[in-house]
């Protein structure tokens, strides 16, 4: 690989990881949410919501971690 297509998955990794921060943070605040409700409502259809978003942000974060490793690998060649 060239250092210019280098450079460019560097700049990538860079963002990916402000959207990785961002998504964490999102994450944490959906969970504590969920956290907060009183058991009742976390039963409730709201608090599965809650907790079904929280799911989902994190197997989203997940993925872009995976996704960040990835090009991390390629730019290490």
């Amino acid at each position: 690989m060239n250092n210019q297509r280098r450079k460019r998955i560097i700049d990538v990794i860079e963002k990916m990881q402000d959207l990785i921060d961002e998504v964490s943070m999102l994450y944490d605040e959906e969970q504590e949410a969920f956290d907060n409700l009183p058991d009742g409502i976390q039963v409730s259809e709201r608090g599965e919501a809650l907790e079904e978003n929280a799911n989902e942000l994190q197997d989203a974060l997940s993925s872009l971690e995976e996704a960040k490793d990835l090009l991390d690998a390629v730019s290490c060649r």
